[in-house]
């Protein structure tokens, strides 16, 4: 009785691994935009299913005129989104980081790095967001519930 307790448990177990990995098989969806005046409309409602390899969500949000950033023109907001590669992602954050001022009367630009699907539906520039897989959440308490059955049946 005890060797297929263990069976069942190593079922069990492999089981919850493979359901776990199931986000890695399917392509990660970001928010995409480009240049909108504002986090609104296409920047919320856009979304795309990303390239394989393409492991990150990007953000960036300037604050300038357009087309061309001058000191004295009417500055606004301009938000864009796309799919990427972490490594593309945290090497335009680090090479915005310096232009990342936030102060009004400049022209100044963020960059924004995430991974999860939609993680970019908010812009909030200087933070980083944690996000747990909600399935791994219920295979874990799938997993220790199933442990605490049979353990009981000893």
């Amino acid at each position: 009785m005890e060797m297929e307790t263990w069976k069942l448990l190593l079922i069990v177990t492999t089981a919850i691994y493979y359901v776990g990995q199931v986000h890695i098989v399917s392509g990660l969806e970001c928010y995409v935009c480009s240049n909108q005046t504002g986090n609104t409309e296409k920047c919320l409602n856009t979304i795309k299913t990303c390239e394989p390899g393409e492991d990150a969500c990007g953000t960036e949000i300037r604050w300038g005129s357009q087309p061309y950033f001058s000191q004295g023109a009417l500055k606004q907001y301009y938000v864009s989104k796309r799919c990427m590669t972490k490594q593309q992602c945290q090497q335009r954050r680090k090479r915005y980081m310096q232009y990342c001022t936030h102060i009004w009367y400049e022209d100044w630009w963020c960059y924004e790095c995430c991974v999860g699907d939609r993680c970019n539906y908010f812009v909030i520039s200087g933070s980083t967001q944690q996000r747990i897989d909600k399935l791994t959440i219920f295979g874990n308490l799938f997993l220790i519930s199933t442990l605490s059955i049979l353990l009981s049946l000893h």
